[in-house]
């Protein structure tokens, strides 16, 4: 039809903790979402899967962003930006990015991801 449903879902480490809003109809979604969660000291990966809604069959994965935690130490004060999508299956092709903005926030000894879904296309 030309359009998705899309919506993302967080994982840090394979573990999923955030689904957004899914935005109807468009190629272009916007969220404006944001979250915080408590972060591991051992943590390797926070993953941002973009997902397409489907109400009759199984939802299609359109992409991923993967932010690691060395990509974090290059950016102490965060990064926001936009991120090309990669593949999940190799036998798909991958076209779009997502617009992320990511802040690690340490405070008495602990600390916080603060991720911003902005927006794709």
């Amino acid at each position: 039809t030309g359009s998705s449903d899309p919506y993302c879902i967080v994982k840090i480490d394979d573990e999923a903790i955030i689904r957004t809003a899914t935005v109807w109809k468009t190629l272009s979604p916007f969220w404006g979402e944001e979250y915080e969660v408590q972060l591991q000291p051992g943590f390797h990966s926070i993953s941002i899967y973009v997902m397409d809604e489907d109400a009759l069959s199984r939802d299609d994965v359109i992409g991923k962003v993967c932010i690691t935690r060395d990509m974090l130490a290059e950016h102490p004060k965060g990064y926001s930006g936009w991120v090309s999508l990669s593949e999940v299956d190799p036998d798909e092709e991958v076209q779009g990015e997502i617009h992320l903005r990511v802040e690690v926030l340490a405070s008495q000894g602990s600390r916080r991801l603060r991720c911003s879904v902005l927006e794709a296309r």
